[in-house]
């Protein structure tokens, strides 16, 4: 078992042309000794996103705070707060921050693929 605060993992930074003001942090993975899974947690600044992308595993979305948007498939669906999203394999998508506060959110994906 491990326990461990969030703030006390370090967070990478991404900028680029793609994807603007977002920090993630590999909450739960490899390194713990977690064999299927990988939890992430991602903080989005006002007007951020993450790169409009898709890839051959899924994953499940939990927003934890803030208001945003998530881009899939040609369309736009705001999210806030509560909101639970899957994204299947292989399915454009992105997160957009549309609020004034930091959007953070929860992200599964299995393990295998790069953590961050």
């Amino acid at each position: 078992m491990n326990i461990v605060h969030y703030s006390d993992i370090d967070g990478k930074h991404f900028e680029g042309d793609s994807v603007q003001g977002i920090t993630g942090r590999v909450l739960i993975g490899e390194d713990d000794g977690a064999p299927n899974f990988v939890m992430r947690l991602f903080e989005v600044e006002p007007g951020g996103y993450s790169p409009q992308h898709s890839h051959d595993w899924e994953h499940e979305i939990f927003i934890h705070q803030g208001e945003g948007a998530v881009f899939f498939e040609g369309k736009s669906y705001p999210v806030r707060a509560g909101s639970a999203i899957f994204v299947p394999p292989n399915k454009e998508h992105q997160i957009r921050n549309t609020g004034d506060g930091t959007l953070t959110f929860l992200c599964l994906i299995p393990a295998g693929p790069p953590e961050l």
